[in-house]
């Protein structure tokens, strides 16, 4: 079974985002993945804030959403490889990371961008 799709009718066309998720879907702790577009996106909220990467594990292309979210380490069930679901930085190893995707909530909806953010932009 493959992840909610967000719908075409919940993309915002000006700016490149996509309704994915009610703001209260999500207690903190918990994480889904969703279909924007052609890829799978994973939405962590820790904390009160969401957070969005790329829902497939770096690795070996693993669901990332099929691992565990212990804090804020997010771990794929395959490896091991574990992330910090703050920021998409390695854990173990240090020199995997995430694909970060910004994040917004407007009128109850979590909104997810489209496009990943580079590198060394902040998501927020």
């Amino acid at each position: 079974m493959g992840a909610p799709e967000a719908s075409s009718g919940d993309h915002v066309p000006d700016d490149g985002f996509v309704a994915v998720a009610a703001d209260d879907e999500l207690w903190d702790g918990e994480m889904e993945a969703y279909d924007v577009g052609a890829a799978e996106v994973l939405l962590v909220k820790l904390d009160g804030e969401y957070r969005a990467f790329d829902g497939i594990c770096p690795h070996q292309s693993v669901s990332l959403v099929e691992g565990t979210l212990d804090g804020a380490t997010l771990t794929c069930r395959a490896h091991e490889w574990s992330f910090d679901a703050r920021s998409g930085a390695g854990v173990n190893p240090r020199t995997a990371c995430l694909v970060r995707h910004a994040v917004r909530v407007r009128d109850g909806q979590v909104l997810v961008s489209r496009t990943p953010l580079p590198a060394t932009e902040p998501a927020h």
